[in-house]
This record gives structure tokens, sequence and C-alpha cells, in this order.
């Protein structure tokens, strides 16, 4: 057994694995087609030859390292390699343009960046003459950079073959290196998204990623025959836990994806037993299972609904432990044989024992389908600032409307204002460079989250909105605005990929709809609507009553919420055009930047309160390859009816 209280950095945790399962495979990653393994002993091998070779370049104790590209095994021998010789890694969005990178680099002083790719070393090369202090890029892939003779570059290789020689030299070197860090050095900068501005480089120290894994470990009963598949960006603070700190704690097995394209098959492929994604990954999957329901035959469609009726009834409660009748377990064991387990293995969750979801709030329907099927998902709540965890689901006590009980040794209270504040091991001690927005986060040990919510009478926290978002519709009620949470209800829609909505001091509540391409371009195909392209097919008149139809079941729940009844959705519009981070419209973790797209689109929100039904917009977007256009379109805006508050209808 491991003693914790030694082993209070990353390096220190890998000499101690590489010494207890020198043979236990500790990451895989697919390449061609084939999955490739290293044990822990080989993958100390890979590290101590890069950390020694980044010696030899000249890290010292506190440089910075900048770390972009796709979960690859390199990215993340660099990253420990880095905190070997004391230095800090940064993780960075991998499809962040030059621009973005250029200000994490700058901020963040970094003098050594390891890469993936050519795409990668263009960029960095891009912004190089900004970033006075990036000396060295280190390339992983060395496709497409034959000819390039930047004195700056070198390859992972190269490196490594360097640093042999250097351990040669200097045996001792690398673990003399690893031996003073300690828990409360910093050992990484993960940078905010930027959801309401600039990036934050949020400092973590190896006492608040280690301590935060281990009680998760702990209470969620993590072991060291885990299989994950790590295919979120790296530079997000959820990757950074389950791929990093918890494989470290734990000792399961990382795996790395061959692309983003290939993630399902991969996912198929390894059978994760363990396993995050967020709501919009767990929607889609579900998403592509009903696309595939209404194309199959009607023996096949009556037999899914019929089974998923069966599971619906019982599957959560087999899942919590509640006994079932007879007659149920044995339709429910059927159920398995001919659809659950079948759908599950297919889908490459048939292995789940434990599954996260986070971010944003997931549809109660959806929620229910996966657990259902005896998937064990459950939500959490969690921040950069926190090392992740704050609340989880505890078995046996999950519903759909909470995001559960505080972790161990995190404190929760909620402040007059209606604020979510806590503090833990894993809460950060400060924003880089930054004090101003370091003392407005965090007060005397205490995080302010920016979350309204409250604690309910079983003890589990429920979020409501953004603290700063909530505020009043200007009817004659003064009706309760939370901007997220109705957004969230629209989205829970397979036919909804993104919405906005505006109301703050507004007569009433427009709404922005992006449809998703897939769900709704499937049912127009099966109903023989031919189309060319999103901008066309968001146009036609069957998809804004397809979408009006889910606004007004959206606007039937929130008639039963008293709260919420005066927020309904009177006037919506559907966009030309998908919202997409590199128009700064999302941000890297795919959120909203609801600010930015109501001033870039301030004619479409003043649309939504006048008397026009149609409106002309230009909008200039970036292609995929770099290059810029203009996307001109007529937008349509459709009233919807409110229904009674429930209260009303009853009277």
């Amino acid at each position: 057994m491991l003693q914790d209280s030694l082993l209070d950095t990353f390096p220190k945790l890998l000499l101690a694995r590489t010494r207890q399962h020198p043979n236990k495979i500790a990451m895989r990653e697919k390449d061609l087609g084939i999955w490739q393994g290293w044990t822990w002993r080989q993958m100390y091998d890979e590290v101590r030859a890069l950390a020694c070779g980044l010696a030899a370049m000249g890290l010292v104790r506190g440089d910075k390292v900048a770390v972009i590209g796709d979960n690859r095994p390199q990215l993340y021998w660099a990253m420990i390699a880095a905190q070997c010789l004391g230095g800090v890694p940064v993780p960075l969005y991998q499809d962040a343009v030059a621009e973005e990178m250029q200000f994490v680099l700058e901020h963040a002083e970094t003098r050594f960046a390891v890469v993936e790719d050519q795409e990668q070393v263009d960029k960095l090369l891009a912004v190089q003459e900004h970033c006075p202090k990036l000396e060295k890029m280190i390339y992983d892939d060395p496709r497409g950079l034959r000819h390039y003779a930047a004195a700056c570059l070198d390859a992972f290789s190269a490196v490594q073959e360097q640093g042999r020689c250097f351990d040669a030299d200097h045996p001792h070197y690398f673990e003399e290196q690893i031996a003073p860090g300690c828990g409360t050095d910093l050992a990484v900068i993960l940078y905010t998204s930027g959801t309401t501005g600039r990036p934050k480089g949020v400092m973590l120290s190896f006492d608040n990623i280690l301590i935060t894994s281990r009680n998760a470990v702990a209470r969620e009963g993590l072991r060291d025959d885990e299989e994950i598949l790590a295919y979120l960006p790296m530079a997000w603070v959820g990757d950074h836990i389950f791929s990093y700190g918890q494989f470290y704690c734990a000792g399961f097995t990382v795996n790395c994806p061959e692309s983003s394209a290939t993630v399902l098959q991969d996912l198929h492929e390894i059978g994760p037993t363990y396993f995050f994604a967020p709501p919009r990954i767990w929607e889609n999957l579900l998403t592509t299972v009903m696309i595939r329901m209404e194309d199959a035959a009607w023996l096949k469609r009556q037999m899914f609904h019929f089974f998923m009726g069966v599971a619906q009834r019982v599957g959560a409660r087999k899942l919590a432990g509640q006994s079932v009748g007879l007659l149920d377990t044995l339709l429910y064991a059927l159920g398995n044989v001919c659809l659950y387990g079948p759908l599950k293995d297919n889908l490459g969750l048939g292995r789940i024992r434990l599954a996260y979801t986070a971010g944003e709030a997931i549809g109660p329907e959806i929620f229910t389908f996966y657990r259902s099927l005896g998937i064990n998902v459950k939500q959490l709540y969690g921040m950069t600032e926190a090392s992740v965890f704050v609340c989880v689901q505890p078995d046996g006590a999950v519903r759909p409307d909470t995001v559960g009980t505080p972790m161990p040794e995190v404190e929760l209270k909620i402040s007059a204002e209606g604020e979510v504040m806590f503090r833990s091991p894993g809460v950060f001690s400060g924003y880089y460079k930054n004090p101003q927005a370091t003392a407005e986060t965090l007060e005397d040990g205490w995080i302010h989250s920016g979350d309204a919510g409250y604690i309910d009478a079983h003890g589990h926290l429920k979020i409501i909105d953004r603290a700063r978002d909530v505020s009043r519709v200007a009817d004659t009620h003064g009706s309760l605005f939370a901007p997220r949470y109705l957004e969230n209800k629209l989205k829970f829609s397979q036919f909804i990929k993104e919405a906005v909505v505006h109301g703050q001091e507004r007569p009433y509540v427009g709404a922005f709809i992006n449809i998703d391409l897939a769900a709704v371009g499937n049912w127009a195909e099966r109903r023989g609507l031919a189309y060319t392209s999103y901008t066309d097919l968001a146009a036609r008149q069957e998809v804004y009553d397809l979408i009006q139809g889910e606004i007004a079941r959206v606007n039937a729940s929130l008639a039963e919420d008293p709260q919420m009844a005066g927020a309904q959705i009177r006037r919506f519009l559907i966009l030309h055009k998908e919202l997409d981070p590199d128009d700064g419209e999302l941000t890297r973790t795919r959120k909203v930047r609801r600010r930015f797209v109501a001033e870039k689109y301030a004619d479409l929100v003043e649309a939504l309160y006048g008397p026009d039904h149609q409106i002309t917009v230009e909008t200039q977007v970036v292609f995929e390859d770099g290059r810029s256009g203009t996307l001109k379109a007529e937008l349509l805006i459709r009233q919807v009816g409110a229904e009674a508050p429930l209260a009303v209808a009853r009277g």
C-alpha cells in the first residue's frame, strides 16, 4: 500500500507506482488502428529521458512549460517530466486560435512548449515574436515538419535521446530533482475558459490535486483495475483530475483515442469502467440511438419501446438497491438480454461501474434513460478553482434535479444573497498575476462560486443559475429570470443544440436557437424535406414548427413553477449559423458566451422585441481553414403562446 503522506507530488507517485507495479499497463494509445501500451516501468523510462533532455536544454525549477495537443501519452509525460524538475506545466486548448494561445503564453511566461504536431507548431511560430520568453518548441509528430528550419524547434525523440546521454553523465540528477518537491509546491496552472472575459490562470498545488483526488477515489471506491478513456481537452480541469490526478493516485489505466473523430469507436473497443462526459456527450449518444430506432423495422421499434418502459419503471430502483417485484425482475432480466446489454455494449458502456456528468444540467429524461439501463451515471458539481470535486450524488440517493452532497473535507454554505460558497483542501491558492480577481473569488479560504443555489431537505445541493445572471422580467409580476436554467430546459430537446435566452428588464423572454443538425437533419430526411446546409435547414417553416413545439413543451413545464411561470418564452428565432468558438461565441469548453452573443447580435435581440416577423442578418464567420467570410440570411421570428400558471389554471 502506498503511503500517501510521503507521496505528496506526482513525480514521487511515479517512482512509487513503478516500484510497486512495474509491469502493469499504465497507458495506451491507439495509433493507425492499433492499441499500443506502456507499462509503468516503460512510462517511467520515457519520462526520465524527457526530463533529463529538458534539463540538458536548460529547464530549471519554476519554469513554465506549455503543453498543447490532443490527448497523447507523450503530452501527459511532458507534464510530469516538467514537474520532476520543479517546472510548472500549463496545458492549452488544442483548438484555440493562435491569438488565444498568445495571451496564455505571454501571461504565463512560458519558456518551453511541448506540442503534438505541425498544426500547433504553426500557431506558435505565428505568435512567437509576441512571446519573447518562449525559447523552445518540442514536437511529437514530425509529419510536415521536415523542412522547418527554426532553431527553436526540436523533435520529442531527439530531446529524449539528448536526455539519455545527460542521464548517463549525471546518473543521480533525476532523483535529486524530485526529492525536494513537496505538496505545497505549484503543480499546474490551468486557464479558465474565459466565459466573461480574459482567461484567468488558476494555480493548483500538488496538495490541492492529490488530496482531492484521493478523497474522491476513497468515497467512490475506485480501484487500480479501472479503465478510462482520456478524450476531453487536457487544458480542462476535469481531464487533469480524471486522467492525471486520479490516474496516479489510484494507479488505473488511461487510454488515449486515435483522434477526436474516432472517440466513439475507441470507446466501444476499450469499454471503460470509469467514464466522464459532459451532458452534450450523453445527449449525442442518446440522439444516435433514437435516430437508429426511427430507421429500424416496426417490430424492433415496438420491442425497444416496450423494454424501455420496463427499464424506466424498474432500472433506477434496481441500481439504488431497492426491492422490485418478481414480474418486473423477470421482465428486466429479459430486457437485459434482448436490449439493455447489447445497447450498452454497442455504445461502449457495457463495463461502466461509475460515470459522471457535469458542467451543465442534464435533462431528467436523458439522465433517467442511462440509469434505467443500469449505468451508474451521477451528477457532480465542481470548479477549476476547487480541483473539480465539491459535491457528488451519493450511491443510493441519486436525484435528477440535484448535484449531490459535499465530498470529504468539503464545507458548504449558502450566503445571505443565495450564492453557493465552499472551502476544501482542493481550493486554489489564487489566480496567476491577478490579485484583484483572487480577492473577489477567495475570502478567508471560502470560494465565492458565483452560482445561485440552495441545500434541500435531504442535504443535497441544487444549482439554479449563475448568481450574476439571475434577474427579473419587466412584466407586471416581476417574474424571476434565470437564463441558464431556461437554456438548459431548451437543450433537453434532442433537436436543440444551443440556446441563448434574453429577458432581463424586458417585457417577456425571447430566445435564439441553434438546431442540432444531425437530429433535425434525420427528422427532415424521413419527411422528404430537402436541404443543402445548416442555414437552409434552419430557415424552413417545418423546422420552425418543430422547434415551436419543443418550446411549447418547455413553457408548459415552466407554467407548473409559480416562480418561473412568467419566464415562458414568447418569441424565438433560429440562428442562421451554429455558435462557434472560432467566432468567439462559445468558450473552448463549449459554453455560450452569453454577453458576447447579445452584443454581437444586438439587432437580432431588438428584433425579438419589435413588431417585425423577419430580419436580414449579415455575419462575419471564420471557416475551418482560417479564412474569413460573410454569411447573409433572412431569419424568421416566431410568436409562441404562453401557458397559464398552474395555480391559475386550477383556480
